[in-house]
């Protein structure tokens, strides 16, 4: 039980790539992370509590310096004949709103595979969906849309990826509803050129590191072709 609360504010965090630079009271540090964006805030929560059982701020952020993350959140899975592969579980408006922001303040086109997690979720909530999508892409990413996963029994599927494709359209950005995933990937290896990064989404679907993966063997096939 923490006896010690210790105050840290973040002031001007700087979310650039993978470093999070933080000025902390009166000692300011830069520590690389291993992880990326503004999740890096996190990590003063972690300072604060390692502080608080006696542990310096020095100290504190070299050992961050080790942490790689959580799985499947912007999850670098490799990076060939410079095209970076990431992998990330976001499926929701939110979570898309803030993996895209957080690609979106470093360079690079990005090719985005989402794959929605169901039939129900794109009924419920598909408009903020697309709205969310669209919003965090610039005007020269490209998203495709395999089907939705889907585990069997009776849902509604009057909106499919189809329909999600569409929609997005509607607010100018460019998507594709591919039905095989394995033809997606096809495209995305086709598209992919230097400087970009592909972008895998969706969640309840353990197969999607597997084909992440899959893309970076394709594109080092391709590079050595």
């Amino acid at each position: 039980m923490l006896t010690a609360v210790v105050e840290l504010q973040s002031g001007d965090l700087v979310a650039n790539g993978f470093v999070g630079n933080f000025g902390l009271g009166r000692w300011n540090g830069t520590s690389w992370v291993g992880i990326d964006g503004s999740g890096n805030a996190n990590a003063l929560a972690a300072l604060s509590a390692a502080r608080a059982y006696g542990l310096s701020l020095q100290a504190g952020a070299k050992a961050l310096e080790g942490f790689s993350g959580t799985k499947r959140r912007l999850e670098v899975v490799g990076k060939t004949a410079s095209v970076t592969v990431i992998d990330d579980f976001a499926h929701n408006p939110d979570k898309i709103a803030a993996t895209l922001e957080t690609l979106r303040a470093q360079p690079g086109r990005l090719l985005i595979m989402f794959q929605p997690h169901g039939y129900g979720p794109l009924a419920k909530m598909g408009e903020p969906l697309a709205e969310s999508i669209a919003d965090g892409m610039a005007p020269d990413d490209r998203l495709y849309l395999p089907d939705p996963v889907y585990q069997g029994g009776t849902v509604d599927k009057s909106r499919g990826s189809d329909w999600l494709a569409e929609e997005v359209g509607r607010h100018s950005k460019r998507a594709e509803h591919i039905p095989e995933r394995a033809r997606i990937g096809d495209a995305l290896v086709e598209e992919a050129r230097p400087g970009d990064r592909i972008l895998i989404m969706g969640a309840r679907d353990d197969t999607l590191i597997e084909f992440a993966r899959s893309l970076v063997d394709r594109l080092a096939e391709t590079a050595t072709a």
